[in-house]
C-alpha cells in the first residue's frame, strides 16, 4: 500500500538578544512609531551586545554592559509612553 503523506513546515524565526529583550520584531515593518523606536532600540541592543562580546571580558566591561542594556529598556518604554500618551 502506497500513501503519500504530506508533510509541511512552518518558518521559525530565531529572534536576536535585542529582540527578545525589547520585544519586538525586525519583521514587522509599519509606520507606527512606537515599533520603530522598539526596532531601533533592540539593533542598538544587538550592537552593544556585539561589543560586549568582542574582546576581553572583566568585572568592569560586564558592569558596563548589564548597566547599558539597563538603559536602553528603560529610554525605550519611556520613549513609547511619550509617544502613546493620550491626555
Amino acid at each position: 500500500m502506497n500513501e503519500e503523506t504530506n508533510v509541511s513546515f512552518k518558518e521559525t524565526k530565531i529572534l536576536s538578544f535585542g529582540e527578545i529583550l525589547i520585544g519586538t520584531d525586525f519583521s514587522i515593518e509599519s509606520e507606527n512609531k512606537a515599533i520603530k523606536v522598539k526596532n531601533l532600540m533592540a539593533e542598538l541592543t544587538n550592537i552593544v551586545l556585539e561589543e560586549y562580546n568582542d574582546g576581553d571580558k572583566s568585572p568592569v566591561k560586564s558592569l558596563l554592559f548589564d548597566h547599558a542594556v539597563g538603559e536602553i529598556v528603560s529610554a525605550q518604554m519611556a520613549i513609547v509612553k511619550v509617544i502613546t500618551f493620550k491626555n
